[in-house]
């Protein structure tokens, strides 16, 4: 297996649903609005087999000082693989320059995960949030 990693964007919307459903995250239930919200991220980075989707990593940033990555997806049946360790390498390359790179782990696992790849846990900050309760609004 020979994985390709790109950020040329040259994704398809149905790719990315596929990749989004693969790991149960409810944004794929909205794949018109992740590909808007994608083409509005600084940066996308792909990783694929052949012609198969199976990985993204994006991120948004002030064009200074702090980037902030959104997702790091990769299909099921390529984790394990180092396919998000290349993801996150090539983020933290690109933003290598900025003060901060900053992420949000989900579970403690993840935690884990972004500390094996150069992060780490900001005191005891609280992650906050807003969720629209009417996900079904379009913009």
């Amino acid at each position: 297996m020979e994985i390709s990693y790109t950020q040329e964007r040259c994704y398809r919307q149905e790719q990315v649903q596929v990749l989004f459903q693969s790991v149960d995250w409810i944004s794929a239930n909205y794949p018109e609005r992740v590909i808007k919200a994608l083409a509005n991220c600084e940066t996308v980075i792909t990783a694929w087999d052949g012609e198969r989707l199976v990985g993204l990593i994006n991120a948004i940033d002030d064009g200074e000082l702090t980037a902030y990555a959104h997702y790091l997806c990769v299909h099921p049946d390529y984790q394990g693989c180092g396919i998000g360790r290349e993801l996150l390498r090539q983020l933290k390359e690109k933003y290598a320059r900025y003060l901060y790179l900053i992420l949000i782990a989900e579970n403690a696992p993840l935690i884990a995960y972004y500390e094996a790849n150069g992060f780490e846990q900001i005191g005891e900050s609280f992650i906050m949030e807003i969720r629209n309760p009417r996900t079904e609004i379009t913009f």
